[in-house]
């Protein structure tokens, strides 16, 4: 297998990290090699987050480089536009519909900016967008919305179900674990 580029983006306090590492993990008990890089600068005020998974039958570097992403998974719609650029053409999109204001709209310095989702529509036809959190509240608790994403992007790998699950058993704490498993199922079902 040639590598793959897996971008996960997102908002700090999101679980960001910890979806890059449900995903890190399914791949290697998929049996490929696997190397992934965080990056969480401001992330404890509201910044952003990536996580870079990058697998094949043999990765060398963690980084992905611009253009060279296959997928963007996106907790919030502006994060996935910002992210835009590091994705291929022809890459794939797997983006969470909610808003979450950056500080410099909170502070009123700039607009939240209007017709993201088109944009991200236009550059990925079979976009997979949809409100995550409104899916976690219904699984059970909206903590979970990054799980229904992951859930969706699921959808777009080729990994046995079993094997996401396993890796969410393996990184989520046992008091949460059943209502993230619901989440997940959730999430693959509004992508299929």
């Amino acid at each position: 297998m040639t590598a793959t580029n897996v971008l996960i983006a997102g908002v700090g306090g999101q679980g960001i990290i910890v979806a890059g590492q449900v995903l890190a993990k399914t791949v290697v008990m998929a049996g490929y090699d696997v190397k992934k890089s965080d990056v969480h600068g401001m992330a404890q005020r509201g910044g952003s987050v990536i996580s870079h998974v990058r697998f094949g039958d043999k990765i060398y570097s963690p980084l992905i480089p611009d253009g060279e992403a296959d997928l963007l998974m996106a907790t919030e719609r502006l994060e996935a536009l910002r992210w835009l650029p590091l994705v291929k053409k022809g890459g794939k999109l797997v983006v969470n519909t909610q808003i979450i204001p950056p500080p410099t709209v909170t502070r009123g310095v700039q607009p939240y900016p209007k017709g993201i989702v088109e944009k991200l529509n236009k550059f990925d036809p079979e976009i997979i967008a949809f409100d995550c959190l409104e899916v976690a509240r219904e699984a059970g608790n909206p903590r979970t919305a990054t799980v229904v994403l992951l859930g969706a992007l699921s959808a777009r790998l080729e990994f046995d179900e079993k094997l996401w699950k396993k890796a969410i058993r393996g990184t989520v704490p046992a008091k949460v674990l059943e209502v993230n498993l619901k989440a997940f199922t959730a999430g693959r079902k509004r992508a299929i």
